[in-house]
Formats: structure tokens, C-alpha cells, sequence
């Protein structure tokens, strides 16, 4: 059966990329926390009947382009980010020739978990 994945990380390969992996997710943390704030405050200006347009937009587009940069690292790695909120990455590997996920959340000192590409968070199992 062909592999869903072009690239397998090894755990020694993964616990590599985590501390870049955690300056990704601050950024995205940041850049969420401030397109929420921009989104209020572009939804009270349209509330007050103000032109919602101009440096607020502009500020929205270059948010959400610094957003979509940082998606674009872990799309060319193929890493995923199952949640970004709770800071849940996924790594695809292969383990007794089989394809599954690495498993990390960013409160995790290390990666300590894997499980299947279909099961997902709930079928999680010990490395």
C-alpha cells in the first residue's frame, strides 16, 4: 500500500524541529490574538457606521499573510497542526513499517506519543 506521506520523521528528527516548532506556535498564538482584536475593533467600526477600510484592512491582510507563512512551514514539512490552540502537531513516521503520527502538544517536554494516521488524539499509545 503506497505511503499517504512523502517525508518520515524519525523521533530523534522531530525532537529536532521542536524548538522551532515552538516559535511557530507563539507566532501563531500572536498573530491570532491580534486578529481577534483587529476583528473587534473592525466590527465596532462598522457598527458605529465608520469606514471599516484603509490601515485597518491593510493591517488585517498583512496579519493574515504572516499567518499564512507560518502555515506554509509546516505544510512544506509536512507536519500538521491538528489544533492550534492547544498547540497539538502531529509528525508523520513510520514504526514497524507501518505509516503513523509522532504526536506532540506544545506543553509536552517531548514527543511521548504516536498513533495511527485514522484514529487520531483518542488512540494515542506510549513510544
Amino acid at each position: 500500500m503506497p505511503h499517504r506521506f512523502q517525508k518520515h520523521y524519525t523521533i530523534a528528527e522531530a525532537r529536532a524541529l521542536l524548538p522551532q516548532i515552538r516559535e511557530w506556535l507563539t507566532e501563531m498564538h500572536q498573530l491570532r490574538r491580534s486578529l481577534k482584536q483587529l476583528d473587534e475593533r473592525l466590527a465596532q467600526l462598522v457598527a458605529d457606521g465608520a469606514d471599516a477600510g484603509g490601515e485597518s484592512v491593510n493591517t488585517q491582510v498583512k496579519l493574515l499573510g504572516e499567518w499564512q507563512r507560518v502555515v506554509q512551514e509546516f505544510g512544506r514539512r509536512e507536519i500538521q497542526i491538528k489544533d492550534v490552540e492547544r498547540g497539538l502537531i502531529d509528525f508523520p513516521a513510520l514504526i514497524g513499517g507501518n505509516e503513523v503520527f509522532l504526536c506532540w502538544e506544545e506543553d509536552d517536554d517531548d514527543i511521548e506519543f504516536w498513533h495511527d494516521l485514522d484514529s487520531g488524539y483518542a488512540g494515542r499509545e506510549r513510544l
